[in-house]
């Protein structure tokens, strides 16, 4: 009985010391204190603002404050923004529009989330008040001096504008992005503001595309680095309507700009006024504001990740590598509406594949403020089943069409210095605009070169010249080839060859043109890859003589080429292959300089090969009048 009582003593007295333990520890969290903690959360803490995590800032926490407002701004913002805007106008204090640019954007953000069908405040009139405020902050007339660059509200007012200014430009509860580019005016939380547009660096007309999208609406996938230049404006998309035949809709990147002309009383009493000024991001980096060049805030990559949406365009490689029927037709695409001055830099695509695969090279390259200010980018889409001196042939043509319907006159000089690119097969097809071929195809099949003498009819004989019998293009200067088999692929042998027979169709006209010059075959000694249906598959292959007469064909006088090789694996690179080439066939001598990509066939979008060609263009550009110097580049060991 007593150890009973004994027990339960020492239970109490051991449950007493501890809840004194537990009272003591938390007597030591004082109501005010300092924590040790991790530099991430006090990250978040010194800079949360209303853009990252839709809370104000410690800035305007601070004239929250100041001015006794926490509570009324959670009930009444419109009040609260009155007030703060009254003290701003009467003594003139900087902090006090960085505030208001912040308080307006929060207001904003409740508004849009609101379903209470009573509140008749529209969303967009905060946003852009955010975006009005923000200018009076960095660049208004105030007691003290514009913020400068260690200023963490600087770059905080940069996003309330930029992203005020998109959720402005949206329409009243829309979910699909769309810009509403239009005049008039508009009214604001505290005043109102007469706006109009202007386009002084967007050199389309506004009715040549279908819609300008908001481009900070949207995630990017599927691409590496989302490419994005900090400055003042809010990014576009701006989508051109699909066209026929092709009936793809192209996107190129655009940047709209608010310029508030005026001061902050101007709002409640005359009215203050503003211009929305668009820019194309192929056209301007910069603006002119005051006495200072301010950066605008570019998104290049946006708009080709949403052009690549279409699901239809990442399947026509394969439907028309095996298809005679071509649903998208064989031609020159441009990625951007054409602007004279700007060197074309063409895309040429291999076998099975088509553009899309550029897509990697293209989003670094147009990311190039030097590149895409100076180059424009266009695309070779074509069937790669098809025997490669036809599709040499078309893109031969396509590309002296396209300059005859920009440039009929002949005055842009910039396009007589086109750059072509081509990856494997395309590597061929490039080799063909860039080299003076003569007649020596045809004597490699007829032993001679007088068709006149071997009984052809004269639609054959021309037939057989036009695709035989090739002259450099004389506005190439310059060609890349890219894991391209200038010997062949050692994989297209026998079996694939036949394979590729049974499955591939072929256009009519080759089929026609086939069957027309098999009664020769029996009285001609013609190569194998001539006789019945040939396919690009026969034509790279390593037995093809016309293909290894090609390899040892040198450039044409006056154009400079270069070679990025790919080789698996680290052992040494010459006696290495990518999967479907071998180095001593992608090798050739002539070229001006060989780079060595350590990775498979596909390598068009591996960082190192980018930036080979990225130094290409470079050095390209640095030979024109307004070059710029190459940037320096080793190659991988």
């Amino acid at each position: 009985m007593n150890q009973t009582h004994s027990g339960k003593a020492i239970r109490l007295a051991i449950g007493g010391l501890a809840t004194a333990l537990l009272l003591l520890h938390a007597g030591c969290a004082t109501p005010v204190g300092a924590d040790k903690t991790s530099p991430a959360r006090t990250y978040r803490q010194t800079h949360e603002n209303a853009v990252s995590r839709a809370a104000p800032s410690a800035e305007t926490r601070s004239v929250l404050h100041r001015f006794d407002q926490e509570k009324r701004f959670a009930k009444s913002p419109d009040g609260t923004l009155q007030l703060i805007h009254k003290k701003a106008v009467e003594n003139r204090e900087r902090g006090l529009l960085f505030a208001l640019s912040e308080l307006s954007y929060l207001a904003g953000e409740r508004a849009r989330r609101n379903v209470k069908p009573w509140e008749l405040r529209d969303a967009r009139d905060y946003h852009l008040a955010a975006a009005v405020y923000a200018w009076f902050f960095l660049f208004g007339d105030a007691a003290e001096p514009p913020p400068g660059a260690f200023d963490q509200r600087f770059r905080t007012a940069c996003d309330l504008y930029n992203y005020g200014l998109g959720w402005a430009l949206t329409a009243r509860g829309s979910t699909n992005a769309v810009a509403v580019l239009t005049g008039g005016t508009r009214p604001l939380p505290v005043g109102r503001i007469e706006l109009d547009i202007a386009r002084p660096g967007f050199p389309w007309p506004l009715e040549d595309f279908d819609r300008f999208l908001v481009a900070d609406h949207f995630l990017v996938r599927g691409l590496s680095v989302r490419n994005r230049q900090p400055g003042l404006g809010s990014p576009l998309i701006a989508v051109i309507p699909a066209s026929e035949p092709a009936g793809i809709a192209r996107s190129v990147p655009a940047t709209v700009l608010l310029r508030v002309r005026g001061g902050l009383a101007d709002l409640t009493q005359s009215g203050c006024r503003g211009s929305l000024e668009l820019y194309s991001a192929y056209e301007a980096t910069a603006v002119q504001i005051g006495a200072g060049s301010i950066p605008l805030e570019t998104d290049t990559t946006v708009a080709l990740a949403y052009e690549l949406n279409q699901s239809f365009v990442w399947r026509i490689g394969k439907r028309q590598f095996w298809s005679s029927e071509e649903s998208v037709p064989t031609d020159v695409y441009l990625r951007q509406p054409y602007q004279p001055g700007r060197v074309p830099v063409v895309f040429v695509h291999g076998t099975f594949s088509s553009p899309v695969k550029w897509a990697e090279m293209a989003n670094t390259l147009s990311a190039d403020p030097v590149l895409r200010q100076r180059c424009q980018f266009w695309q070779f889409l074509y069937n790669s089943g098809n025997p490669i001196t036809y599709s040499a042939v078309k893109l031969r043509e396509a590309l002296a069409a396209k300059l005859q319907q920009l440039d009929p006159e002949g005055k842009d000089p910039a396009l007589r210095q086109m750059v072509v690119i081509g990856h494997s097969q395309g590597g061929l097809l490039t080799k063909l605009t860039a080299t003076d071929v003569g007649d020596q195809f045809l004597q490699l099949a007829f032993k001679t070169n007088r068709l006149e003498d071997l009984g052809l009819t004269a639609e054959q004989q021309a037939a057989l010249r036009r695709y035989s019998c090739f002259e450099a293009l004389p506005f190439v200067t310059r060609v890349i080839f890219i894991s391209t088999p200038h010997r062949g692929s050692y994989l297209a042998g026998g079996f694939a060859r036949k394979l590729a027979r049974r499955l591939i169709s072929l256009p009519s006209m080759l089929v026609s043109l086939s069957k027309d010059l098999a009664g020769l075959t029996g009285k001609l000694d013609m190569p194998e890859h001539l006789r019945g249906s040939a396919t690009s598959i026969d034509g790279m292959s390593p037995r093809n003589p016309a293909l290894l007469k090609l390899a040892d064909l040198p450039l044409a006088p006056g154009i400079v080429g270069h070679s990025i090789i790919a080789v698996k694996g680290r052992g040494d690179y010459r006696q290495g292959k990518d999967g479907l080439v071998k180095y001593p066939s992608a090798h050739v001598d002539y070229v001006e300089s060989e780079f060595i990509v350590r990775g498979p066939h596909s390598c068009q979008d591996l960082p190192p090969a980018v930036e080979e060609v990225r130094r290409i263009l470079h050095e390209h550009l640095s030979h024109l009048p307004g070059g710029n110097g190459p940037p320096n580049r080793e190659p991988d060991p």
